[in-house]
């Protein structure tokens, strides 16, 4: 049963406030985005001493966060007709992601942001979320204390790393032994759709290898039915061994002129860093039959084989957040799995 979220807001004496936190309908799917951008906008102008043409240099993220995940997103209303502020939601699995959550500034410290989060924790607490997480800027007090007053606590760094695309070839490896089936390539996109389930489960399991619960099922269903990119398999014989889910410019969350990869694993069962490498190399050769011009693979630094193998392929650190979690208290992040997952 989904808990009622529609009630008036409190500011930070609990005095009642003009401001309501409500689910995003439909129709204010446009208004979310310019009020998203808007202050993101006057954040990056503050911080960097000009405002940017793009905020997110083309990138989206309202409508297709949205219907993934349309009880997970929320706007604060004033006056049950002014949007200032919203907080999107994403489940994968047990794992619950916050962001984009952004207020408009002249709404700012007034308990809306604590609002909208508050509304998205009912809504992991609906779905059972064992671990949640977010990644903000470690350079700005408002949002590390935003943060750290609902619960969250600092882990470590997320870089955004890139490079510009170049075919590269494949080079296989000579350990010695008898020669293994070829590595090969192929999307998810172009599976039958009978197909598409039984590689959900076989995915599913491999990720839940890399933390108990972690499911990208909707985020490859979303990517796959609204064209936003697709999935690379990377397989030998009959084996899974790994997968990327990548985005490619348009409605999606890939900046403009670039294939945008959100998440990427190889199966633990399996994690040789040439695997990692054929799949990264892969990904470069999509980019360029697209005619994209650039690669952008965010990394978690407690993944370090996977953040060492971006820097030997030439990927370089564009920009740094933090990674703030709250929820199971045990360290999955092996640091030897290769994997790549943006939370942002």
């Amino acid at each position: 049963m989904r808990a009622l979220v529609d009630r008036a807001g409190t500011d930070s004496h609990g005095r009642l406030s003009k401001v309501q936190i409500r689910r995003i309908k439909k129709g204010d799917l446009a208004k979310v985005r310019e009020v998203v951008e808007h202050a993101f906008g006057d954040f990056f102008e503050r911080h960097m001493g000009t405002r940017p043409r793009q905020v997110f240099g083309g990138a989206q993220y309202v409508h297709h966060r949205w219907l993934m995940e349309p009880w997970g997103c929320f706007v604060a209303e004033e006056d049950g007709s002014k949007i200032v502020g919203a907080a999107l939601a994403a489940t994968w699995g047990t794992v619950g992601l916050v962001g984009p959550v952004a207020v408009l500034t002249n709404y700012q410290n007034q308990s809306v942001g604590q609002q909208l989060i508050r509304a998205v924790d009912e809504f992991f607490a609906e779905n059972r979320t064992a671990l949640q997480g977010v990644v903000t800027y470690p350079t700005s007090p408002k949002h590390l204390y935003l943060y750290h007053r609902l619960g969250y606590k600092p882990k470590s760094l997320q870089l955004v790393m890139s490079r510009a695309t170049e075919r590269r070839p494949i080079v296989p490896s000579d350990n010695g032994k008898a020669p293994k089936a070829p590595l090969v390539t192929r999307r998810y996109s172009s599976l039958e759709e009978a197909k598409k389930k039984a590689i959900l489960a076989r995915l599913h399991r491999m990720t839940n290898a890399i933390c108990r619960g972690l499911d990208l099922s909707k985020e490859i269903e979303i990517v796959d039915g609204l064209a936003l990119g697709d999935t690379v398999l990377l397989e030998r014989g009959r084996d899974v061994l790994g997968f990327a889910v990548y985005h490619t410019p348009g409605v999606s969350e890939a900046p403009q002129g670039t294939l945008y990869v959100k998440f990427l694993a190889i199966d633990p069962a399996q994690k040789r860093v040439e695997h990692f490498q054929h799949l990264v190399r892969a990904i470069e050769d999509l980019a360029l039959d697209l005619g994209l011009s650039r690669v952008i693979m965010p990394v978690y630094l407690r993944y370090w084989q996977a953040y060492s193998t971006l820097v030997a392929c030439g990927y370089q650190v564009d920009s740094s957040m933090v990674r703030m979690q709250r929820g199971r208290q045990e360290d999955y992040e092996d640091p030897m799995h290769l994997v790549l997952d943006d939370w942002r």
